[in-house]
């Protein structure tokens, strides 16, 4: 089962702190994991989660890139197939604690300035995963334009989370043919034009 899905920065931003990333779009699927009363604090301490995992992530992904002796070089609008074809993938594994109360796998995919991470459980298909994660980020690229300057992926939430209903309804993984995918795709593409 997937337990959540972020999109978030890896690159510093002006308004970040150095080592910094921001949350640009979260979504949660399952029961919570904390037993907080109070919903500010579950909340919060939701948010603070988020956080620590998108840092977790960026740190990842920089290792990744000083590693392989690679930059992010910036892509322009419409170029978004070439950005997925060269964007970084990586797993982790996240400790009881570390900040999820159970273990996760998370698997991340570092396109240009921007990650997307999938958190699953641990006895979770990871190519399957994979599969499901790149499909969402190429939806993304290409349906939000993300590499356009002003993106505005925060207004655009509403188009994610029918992209996430499709591809992971509920939290779950779907096994994907092509007629399958193509399917989708044109549902996606219906759901966009209106």
């Amino acid at each position: 089962m997937v337990c959540g899905f972020l999109i978030h920065t890896i690159s510093s931003v002006s308004a970040l702190s150095a080592g910094g990333s921001r949350v640009l779009y979260s979504r949660v699927f399952g029961p919570e994991d904390n037993t907080e009363a109070d919903p500010e604090r579950r909340r919060l301490l939701q948010k603070e989660r988020l956080l620590a995992l998108a840092r977790r992530v960026r740190t990842a992904v920089c290792l990744y890139r000083d590693a392989a002796g690679t930059s992010c070089v910036e892509c322009v609008l419409g170029e978004e197939a070439v950005a997925l074809g060269e964007a970084e993938f990586g797993v982790l594994r996240l400790s009881a604690g570390e900040p999820f109360p159970a273990e996760r796998t998370v698997l991340w995919l570092g396109v240009q300035n921007l990650a997307f991470t999938l958190v699953c459980e641990m006895h979770e298909n990871l190519l399957l995963a994979e599969g499901t994660l790149r499909n969402i980020a190429r939806h993304c690229m290409e349906e939000l334009r993300l590499l356009g300057p002003g993106s505005e992926i925060l207004l655009k939430s509403d188009r994610i989370d029918a992209l996430l209903h499709r591809y992971v309804p509920h939290g779950q993984l779907l096994f994907l043919n092509h007629r399958f995918t193509h399917i989708l795709d044109k549902e996606l593409s219906a759901y966009s034009t209106k």
